[in-house]
Parts: structure tokens; C-alpha cells; sequence
């Protein structure tokens, strides 16, 4: 049960996306489609920047929500953080 990751995009804007997903892979080309995140359909391409694998859908939704709190620079040293609070 433990499929779910944390990702974050880097967006052409310079911007950057917090998602959930137990497929990466499809969902970011669902990102680059322009199909998947009203936010990022007007930021193409996107790139993935920073991954935490191996959550439970609960861990992830909450770790998402914690993430989207954060400011842009520590964004993604608290994806690569194991230590993190979830």
C-alpha cells in the first residue's frame, strides 16, 4: 500500500507544483498533455525536480498539504528530507 509519492514540478514559469500520484510517470505526461492541473496547463513544459516514494495515500495527501505551505526554496529540501514530519 505503500505506492503514493510526493512530487514536485519546475515549470517553464520557473514556478513550481506540488502533486500527488501512485503513478508518476503517466501523470507527469498528463502534465506536459495539458490535462492535468489547471496550473500547469499554462506553464508547459513541466520537469520533475523532487520525489518522495514509498507513502501511503494518507502520508502523501498530508505530506502535499504540508509541502504546499512551505516557501519555494524550502519546497524541495523538504520532498528530499527523510526526516520530514508527516
Amino acid at each position: 500500500m505503500n505506492n503514493w509519492q510526493v512530487y514536485l514540478l519546475k515549470c517553464s514559469d520557473r514556478s513550481l507544483y506540488c502533486g500527488v500520484t501512485n503513478n508518476l510517470e503517466n501523470r507527469v505526461s498528463k502534465h506536459n498533455a495539458g490535462t492535468a492541473s489547471k496550473y500547469t496547463r499554462s506553464r508547459l513544459p513541466v520537469d520533475v525536480v523532487a520525489v518522495r516514494k514509498d507513502l501511503t495515500k494518507k502520508e502523501a495527501f498530508k505530506l502535499e498539504y504540508q509541502i504546499k505551505k512551505l516557501s519555494a526554496e524550502k519546497k524541495i529540501l523538504a520532498l528530499e528530507n527523510r526526516n520530514f514530519k508527516e
